[in-house]
């Protein structure tokens, strides 16, 4: 079966989270993704605990399916090499600051003279233009510019930290991910590659659907724990069992609603779902103290085959055993060379024909080196005398 992308080459000059996690999509739907990392550094993610091997956990699931060429871009040579291998691509993908790849004399001015072709993807935090270009940041700081931290969490409480990373993920590694595909179909169009500017923050401010357009209707600012889908309301939430477990409830539309009250034994409570927010706070701590009342296995057991919108706040460890995750193959045994089998984090997008697929795990610094560097038409002897001067690994 030929994979959706098996005739792109993509070079990956990111690091970490979301530049990985935009590249693994491709790869795993059957792009030629070639990490050029530092030849003596890489990818700073190989270097966490736990590790599996001499490679993190945390890279050998992002960086499956993909090659791994160690090129020094700060030297001449490196350059030179970089700039020939560029122009065998189709997409570059880099996370650095604005201007970080025109100081090298490797921005995209430069590389689509040589490359018309090329699709050239920045991920940064803030875009490649406006006030904030220079700033540094992280995930929690996209998330406060962009309104979305503000948010979450309880009413008179302080905002909530994600546990995921929304901005580069969501923000970042996602819209990346669209964006490359867009500009290359838009290239089967033009003949011609093009610039995709992505900002985390821009990426999270777009992600507030259910929020902004509220505001710009009404003007108002509802404050956290006020919003409909984040906690203001007694049918969407979440309310601790007996056994210090949480329940999840989302009885967002009236029928659901309906059963939800029937099942807990407070039938009174169903004309209440559009009360004002003080009614709405007294429920939540009524049906909190009905909820307290049974173990979590309980309330499923009561739920089940229910119609409403109730599910059990689960762990690692029980996600991985949930029966829907099983089904559908989002933890997967694979083989690992020197590990044997290991398990990894499934593929999210299923489709029909051209199912994506695992069918290498993550390479060692500068594993592909010689093949790909090869393919240019470099001798053995020449790459041996530059690993030696550190221009390549």
């Amino acid at each position: 079966m030929t994979l959706p992308l098996t005739s792109i080459r993509v070079l990956d000059l990111t690091r970490l989270l979301p530049g990985p996690y935009c590249t693994l999509l491709l790869a795993d739907f059957g792009a030629e993704v070639i990490k050029v990392e530092d030849p003596k550094l890489g990818d700073y993610a190989r270097w966490g605990d736990p590790k599996q091997g001499e490679e993190s956990a945390f890279f050998l699931s992002l960086n499956r399916n993909k090659k791994s060429v160690g090129i020094n871009l700060k030297s001449d040579q490196g350059k030179k090499i970089f700039l020939n291998l560029v122009k065998t691509a189709d997409v570059l993908v880099e996370s650095f600051r604005p201007g970080v790849m025109d100081r090298l004399g490797l921005g995209y001015t430069r590389l689509k003279e040589i490359n018309p072709k090329l699709v050239y993807c920045a991920i940064t935090g803030y875009g490649q233009d406006g006030p904030y270009v220079d700033m540094p940041g992280h995930d929690i700081n996209y998330l406060s510019y962009a309104g979305a931290l503000e948010i979450q969490g309880e009413r008179n409480g302080k905002p909530v930290v994600p546990a995921v990373q929304i901005a580069d993920i969501g923000g970042g590694a996602l819209m990346a991910a669209v964006g490359i595909l867009m500009a290359l179909m838009a290239r089967n169009q033009t003949g011609r590659g093009q610039f995709v500017d992505i900002s985390m923050m821009d990426g999270v401010v777009s992600w507030l659907q259910t929020v902004i357009p509220d505001y710009l209707a009404t003007g108002t600012v509802k404050r956290r724990g006020e919003l409909r889908l984040s906690g203001g309301r007694a049918c969407y939430g979440v309310y601790e069992t007996a056994d210090q477990r949480y329940l999840s409830v989302g009885a967002l539309e009236p029928k659901f609603w309906e059963v939800f009250c029937r099942e807990i034994g407070r039938t009174d409570l169903i004309p209440l779902l559009e009360a004002p927010l003080d009614e709405q706070e007294r429920m939540k701590i009524e049906i909190q103290a009905i909820i307290k009342t049974k173990r979590l296995d309980e309330w499923v057991a009561v739920f089940a085959g229910k119609d409403t919108c109730v599910a059990p706040v689960l762990n690692a460890e029980e996600m991985m055993r949930d029966p829907q995750v099983v089904h559908r193959q989002m933890i997967v045994d694979v083989e690992h060379p020197l590990l044997g089998k290991i398990k990894q984090l499934g593929i999210p997008i299923k489709l029909s024909d051209t199912a994506g697929s695992i069918r290498n795990q993550a390479p060692k610094l500068g594993e592909q080196t010689q093949e790909v560097l090869g393919e240019l038409g470099m001798q053995a002897q020449e790459l041996e005398a530059l690993r030696a001067e550190g221009v390549i690994s």
